[in-house]
């Protein structure tokens, strides 16, 4: 049984008249339960204001990252409250320490509001305190998982530049060693100032060459064909592994004339030492350009995530929002190549700048993306279009994967909803995503059918921000 001697106890009832804590007691039921004892299960109604007279409680749920959902001490009032919207419980909740508890049905609120005035605005203060606690809580959780869902790609996005850099790094060392050995044979050897000129100029002719690739390459049966020549020649004039030589100099563009040339001007003795020279010089220089294009896609990677996070400017700008989607698009490459997924894009690049958080309208692009990629099969298409009309921008992301059910769709934007598997979806993306757009005062929606599920989201161009 409750006494109003034990609601006193609790900080948001000390101060209430005696008459109106005794009429509360009267409502009450005295709930006990012993450390770890399930005190609600996920899903359950919420149908019941709870006072910890005693003890704690933890609430706990599979579909956030850390499992824990919330925590409830000792005098504090928790549960359903007046004027809230929960309607069910979105985790497990345990009992922490021996609990006693005081829960009060939902039934009495309308006589409680009505005889307990003050009581009221203390719990409608408590619940507001309590929104923005857990907002405040599932933007962070919700930040998290994004930056879970790109770090996988972003790593493998950033690892293919750099280990291709090292192995580019590993053969010019390589092609340095040989090409160095291949001039002091040279050196060695009783040539003219025309014949090591000449040299020298078959060398250039094969780097510019290599350089200056024709816009239009050889396809792979002629390229085949073209190697297959070169190391007949070369076998027949005794020069030993033609096949490690033949594929660099189809590339600087010699054929057999030229092998001719060449040994008609440095004679047989030195022909094996300049066709090395040859091989090596476009080598090393094939490899310093795969170095140099592996390290200019580290580079955009990395202003992609500063774009992407908008690190060290304002939060919020002035900005175009198809900057954030290239940007978001750049770092979910590795997810788009996985899955063989077309990205079809229509921009209206006359859309003006827009006032916005970039960071946060950048989550909505991520989550948006995302859902669309887990939505696909193999080989799917991902279409953004962006069009704008006096007031508003608007952006649609639309994917042609299976679609969302009839009875799927009426939910998608609550919290913690999720059609996925345990610990594969956090259920607060799309709610995320709402909760951001109508920050920017905007809206976000959808329509589905198999095939083509669309989400829209539309900013009004000019808006003064929350």
């Amino acid at each position: 049984m409750i006494e109003a001697s034990d609601l006193r106890k609790i900080e948001t009832f000390a101060d209430l008249p005696e008459d109106q804590l005794a009429w509360l007691a009267e409502q009450g039921e005295d709930r006990r339960a012993v450390d770890g004892e399930i005190m609600f299960r996920d899903g359950d109604a919420a149908d019941h204001m709870y006072v910890y007279l005693e003890g704690g409680l933890e609430g706990r749920s599979d579909r956030v990252s850390d499992g824990t959902l919330f925590q409830v001490h000792q005098g504090e009032v928790t549960g359903l409250l007046p004027f809230s919207r929960l309607q069910k419980f979105p985790g497990t909740g345990r009992a922490v320490g021996n609990v006693r508890v005081a829960v009060f049905h939902k039934r009495i609120f309308p006589e409680m509001m009505h005889r307990m005035p003050v009581l009221t605005e203390r719990l409608v203060s408590r619940m507001l305190d309590r929104t923005r606690e857990v907002t405040r809580i599932t933007e962070q959780r919700e930040k998290l998982a994004a930056l879970g869902k790109l770090s996988a790609g972003l790593a493998h996005e950033l690892n293919n530049p750099a280990a291709a850099a090292k192995r580019a790094a590993g053969a010019i060392w390589d092609a340095r060693k040989q090409l160095r050995m291949a001039f002091l044979r040279l050196d060695q050897r009783d040539l003219t100032r025309e014949q090591r000129t000449y040299i020298a100029e078959c060398e250039e002719l094969a780097l510019h060459a290599m350089l200056n690739p024709p816009a239009k390459p050889l396809a792979s049966v002629e390229r085949s064909d073209r190697e297959q020549g070169l190391e007949d020649w070369m076998e027949a004039h005794a020069i030993p592994e033609p096949w490690e030589i033949a594929p660099m100099l189809v590339e600087a563009g010699f054929d057999s004339t030229k092998l001719d040339e060449i040994l008609e001007t440095v004679g047989p003795g030195a022909l094996h030492d300049v066709l090395l020279r040859v091989n090596y010089s476009i080598l090393a220089a094939r490899m310093v350009k795969e170095v140099d294009q592996s390290v200019t896609r580290i580079f955009e990677l990395v202003q992609a995530i500063k774009q992407y996070t908008y690190m060290d400017q304002a939060s919020q700008q002035e900005l175009d929002i198809h900057d954030g989607i290239e940007s978001t698009l750049t770092i979910l490459a590795y997810k788009l190549r996985k899955k063989s997924i077309e990205v079809e894009r229509e921009y209206d690049r006359e859309i003006p700048k827009i006032c916005a958080y970039g960071v946060e309208l950048n989550q909505v692009w991520t989550n948006l993306i995302v859902n669309a990629i887990e939505a696909m099969t193999d080989g799917g298409r991902l279409r953004i279009s962006t069009s704008q009309d006096p007031q508003s921008v608007v952006v649609e992301i639309q994917d042609n994967g299976s679609g969302i059910s009839n009875e799927t769709l009426p939910h998608i934007f609550e919290p913690f909803f999720t059609t996925k598997g345990v610990g594969e979806g956090t259920g607060l993306g799309l709610d995320t995503s709402m909760r951001v757009v109508r920050k920017h005062r905007g809206d976000l929606s959808v329509r589905s059918a198999p095939g083509a599920t669309v989400f829209r989201v539309i900013l009004p161009k000019s808006v003064k921000l929350a």
